[in-house]
């Protein structure tokens, strides 16, 4: 299950990088810029599966629900918006609150997905994988929550 491991990069790598630039240049750190920057990579990946793995996101919303190709696409764009959004330090917070907005509201759909074994992602390991999938969610809210929101400078 590699996704939760490409997540974590993503998310780390623009931090991580500054900060051993920052550290060889001796300049402050610009922790919030750098934290944003990471997460708003993972939303464009986020974005991607969207539209890459459509199908599979598909099947993650109950047969029930309506319009679920639409959903698959709207939240996509959404997804895409804000990954882009957190690189302009004018709309960093407000991307940063809508993450982690996003983050709590299609929840639901990751636990659907593993408690019906989606093919997707790892959701195919069945619930096992909301022991992972729930504390990576979880970092995903703190790091945007404690480095992108509140004053990490």
């Amino acid at each position: 299950m590699t996704t939760p491991i490409i997540i974590l990069i993503l998310l780390t790598s623009p931090l991580l990088v500054a900060f051993i630039i920052s550290k060889l240049a001796k300049n402050k750190l610009n922790i919030k810029k750098f934290a944003c920057w990471g997460l708003g990579l993972t939303f464009i990946f986020f974005s991607i599966g969207h539209f890459v793995k459509t199908d599979g996101m598909v099947e993650m919303l109950p047969s029930w629900f309506p319009f679920r190709l639409e959903i698959i696409y709207v939240t996509g764009v959404l997804e895409l918006v804000i990954g882009i959004t957190l690189f302009f330090s004018s709309l960093q917070r407000k991307a940063a609150i809508s993450a982690i907005a996003v983050f709590v509201l299609f929840f639901s759909s990751n636990i659907y997905a593993a408690l019906n074994g989606v093919g997707l992602g790892g959701h195919q390991w069945g619930p096992v994988y909301l022991f992972i999938r729930t504390p990576l969610q979880l970092i995903l809210i703190a790091w945007a929550y404690y480095l992108c929101i509140k004053n990490a400078n």
